[in-house]
């Protein structure tokens, strides 16, 4: 079994490039049909999502567009309860059709931040693509739209997702190792 320690905790292969890959495709696959001829703006939320943005990007065959907003919750591996916007949107928001993209959704404080937000800009509709979703921990009515894959409430690391800033560049999925 693979394995990597990363600072003080070792985690063990969750889910590998395949699995990964062939799960973005399918929710790619998803928003191009739900999106025939639109113009959505993808908007990433920082930094989690670079891996399962740039990847999915690749597979969307839609005239679009991409931006980045910068937000945290998390200290270590735990939530803090508390989401700060750190770097905010650079463009208007008014009548567009906007997909968020996360890396992960747990408690959906995040979420819900960033939907406020975008209501409040005027979005014409909203939509969620998360490349993972913790539907044990998620506690709002928020849909969430495109889930790549579903994981229970564990804590992981790989393709974007981090401890204390580190395991971001992994290009597979590990989890704590009990």
């Amino acid at each position: 079994m693979k394995e990597v320690k990363i600072l003080d905790k070792t985690f063990r292969l969750y889910k590998n490039e395949e699995e990964i890959a062939t799960s973005i495709s399918t929710i790619a696959n998803s928003i191009n049909s739900d999106y025939e001829g639109k113009s959505p703006l993808f908007l990433g939320v920082l930094n989690g999502c670079f891996l399962f943005a740039a990847d999915l990007m690749k597979k969307v065959n839609l005239s679009c567009e991409i931006s980045f907003v910068k937000v945290a919750s998390y200290k270590g591996m735990k939530s803090t309860g508390e989401v700060n916007q750190l770097i905010g949107l650079d463009r208007s928001l008014e009548g567009r059709d906007v997909i968020i993209v996360e890396d992960i959704v747990d408690t959906g404080n995040t979420i819900e931040t960033i939907v406020d937000l975008l209501k409040k800009a005027g979005c014409n509709s909203i939509k969620i693509a998360t490349f993972l979703l913790k539907p044990e921990a998620y506690n709002k009515d928020i849909p969430v739209d495109y889930v790549a894959m579903e994981i229970p409430n564990a804590f992981v690391v790989g393709y974007g997702l981090d401890y204390d800033g580190f395991g971001r560049n992994l290009n597979e999925l590990f989890v704590l190792k009990d």
